[in-house]
């Protein structure tokens, strides 16, 4: 079983290139077809504890945000609000840390706060600030706000970044939050409502840091308790037998977690704001087709039992490496893929995992993927196990 301590042999070596998101693998396990040599594998420190930022605030007669680009949802029916906070607290006492994404007005965080809970309120918008540290001024450090976006956390490309930016070390350092390792309880919990124009690109950077365990995953299983549309839930939840819903995404995060629908809301629950202000309910325009859509509220809890000896926080990328190429051709049997990813006999590796040598990638279950990349992992007499052509993509960020 792996777990995160010094002296981990190392199964895999990233040489990071300048470029889009390209990463070249090199390393014990993993080869090219022009075999490169091999090159050191890249040491990850952590930069150094910075004070956490405190910009001013501005009072303002309203909570609207002003300058927001992207519209954005707020839970604003008390009643959902006291259902949600009670899903939260009935799994875990005493009371828990939850860390709030974008509160807004602050309904949801009363009810937390009322449970009894420490509420962490990471706002990312300035102009709700105030009215959200009025709420916590008698209540003697159960609420702490934070003036910064939870999906931003540790951007994993570079470049300029506007405001508010913050890393997680900065974050939980100022809050006090220490780390869990791996096979413990759960640190802190995560609630929140997805981007309504970039869910795919935060499903994305989420599976990445967890199977990296880098950002909030460093702290340990991280839960996260987050409301998704119903068509982005459809896509994460698919199986091989919704062949037309069934991708890479699917694969990935439910191998990385136990997920469950804990409540279903309709879009009347929900205020909607854009840059100037709220949108009426019959005037959402481009968004009527999801307007007519339901949110599901799911638990997302990665397992105790994701990592391995053979899956480890250090091989994840080509976890991720097969499942694209596999997934590039999803009619295609497996024993015709693996010739191009792996040296290994893909026949016998297919009979170790009890899986017929005509199976297709569109077949093959999420947990038969990791079976499948366990068993060439373990794949003894070859110097390299994987053969990656040159580059892998990073297309969905």
């Amino acid at each position: 079983m792996w777990v995160p301590v010094a002296g981990l042999c190392p199964r895999l070596a990233l040489s990071i290139l300048t470029g889009c998101g390209r990463v070249r693998i090199l390393g014990s396990g993993v080869g090219t077809r022009k075999d490169f040599a091999q090159t050191p594998r890249r040491a990850f420190s952590d930069s150094l504890a910075q004070p956490l930022p405190c910009p001013e605030t501005v009072e303002s007669p309203s909570c609207v945000p002003k300058y927001r680009l992207d519209n954005k949802r707020y839970v604003t029916s008390l009643s959902v609000a006291e259902t949600l906070a009670q899903m939260l607290q009935e799994t875990q006492k005493p009371p828990s840390v939850i860390l709030e994404c974008n509160p807004g007005p602050g309904i949801l965080t009363q009810a937390l706060l009322k449970t009894g809970a420490r509420v962490v309120a990471l706002e990312s918008e300035r102009t709700f600030i105030p009215h959200l540290e009025s709420i916590g001024k008698s209540l003697h450090g159960q609420l702490d706000v934070v003036h910064c976006d939870f999906f931003k956390l540790d951007p994993r490309t570079g470049g300029f970044m506007k405001p508010p930016v913050m890393t997680s070390q900065m974050l939980f350092q100022h809050l006090g939050i220490q780390a869990l390792p791996w096979s413990a309880g759960i640190p802190f919990k995560i609630i929140g409502i997805f981007p309504i124009k970039s869910e795919k690109k935060a499903l994305w950077k989420l599976i990445y840091d967890l199977y990296a365990c880098t950002s909030i995953f460093k702290y340990g299983r991280v839960e996260l308790n987050i409301f998704i549309s119903e068509k982005e839930y459809q896509k994460l939840m698919a199986r091989p037998k919704n062949p037309n819903l069934y991708q890479v995404l699917s694969v990935l995060w439910q191998v990385a977690c136990d997920i469950k629908v804990l409540h279903t809301e309709l879009w009347s629950s929900f205020d909607l704001y854009n840059q100037n202000g709220p949108l009426e309910k019959t005037k959402h325009g481009e968004l009527s087709e999801l307007v007519q859509q339901k949110l599901y509220f799911i638990r997302m809890t990665p397992r105790r039992n994701l990592f391995t000896e053979n899956l480890t926080p250090v091989n994840y990328n080509v976890f991720f490496y097969m499942l694209k190429h596999c997934f590039g051709k999803r009619n295609a049997k497996i024993v015709d893929h693996l010739p191009s990813i792996s040296p290994v006999d893909a026949v016998d590796i297919l009979m170790q995992i009890r899986k017929h040598k005509n199976v297709k990638t569109i077949n093959m279950c999420p947990e038969d993927f990791k079976h499948l990349f366990e068993a060439i992992e373990c794949a003894k007499d070859y110097t390299y196990k994987w053969l990656c052509e040159d580059i892998m993509e990073d297309r969905a960020l």
